[in-house]
C-alpha cells in the first residue's frame, strides 16, 4: 500500500512539473497551488452522467457524502487544494484503508471500481465534481 501512495506521490509530482505549474486565469486569487494549475479540460455534463452511475453509492446525489462511505464534495478542502491533474490521479488509483489519510475506514476502490472508465471519462467526472465544490 505504501508503493501506492508513493507511486501516486510521484505521478502528482510529474504532472505538475509538466504542467508548468501555469495558471488558466480561474483562480480568484494569485496563488500558484490553486486548484486551477494545469486545469484539465473536462466535460462536466457528461461527468455528471459518468459520476451518476458510478460514485453516487458512496459520495451520494450531487456529491453531498454518504456517512461512513464517502466525504461530500461541497467545501472539500481536499478537492480545493488539487489540481485537476492531482485528482485524476487520485481517481484512478482510489484510497486504501490502510492509507493513513482515510479517515473513512472505507476502502475508495480505484477509478469508483468501475474499471472502464477512461481516463476522458475520469476528468469529465472531476469536472464535474468542481461544480459541485
Amino acid at each position: 500500500m505504501r508503493r501506492r501512495l508513493t507511486i501516486l506521490v510521484i505521478a502528482v509530482a510529474v504532472a505538475l512539473t509538466a504542467c508548468g505549474g501555469s495558471d488558466n486565469g480561474d483562480s480568484a486569487d494569485d496563488d500558484s497551488s490553486a486548484t486551477t494549475v494545469g486545469a484539465v479540460a473536462g466535460d462536466a455534463a457528461n461527468g455528471q452522467e459518468l459520476y451518476d452511475a458510478t460514485c453516487t453509492a458512496c459520495h451520494g446525489v450531487g456529491g453531498v457524502g454518504v456517512e461512513g462511505l464517502g466525504k461530500p464534495f461541497p467545501g472539500s478542502a481536499f478537492i480545493s487544494d488539487q489540481t485537476d491533474e492531482g485528482l485524476i490521479a487520485f481517481v484512478k488509483v482510489g484510497r486504501s484503508t490502510s492509507d493513513p489519510e482515510n479517515t473513512t475506514g472505507v476502502d475508495m476502490p480505484a477509478k469508483g471500481g468501475n474499471p472502464a472508465l477512461s481516463d476522458d471519462d475520469i476528468a469529465d467526472i472531476v469536472a464535474y465534481i468542481r461544480t459541485v465544490n
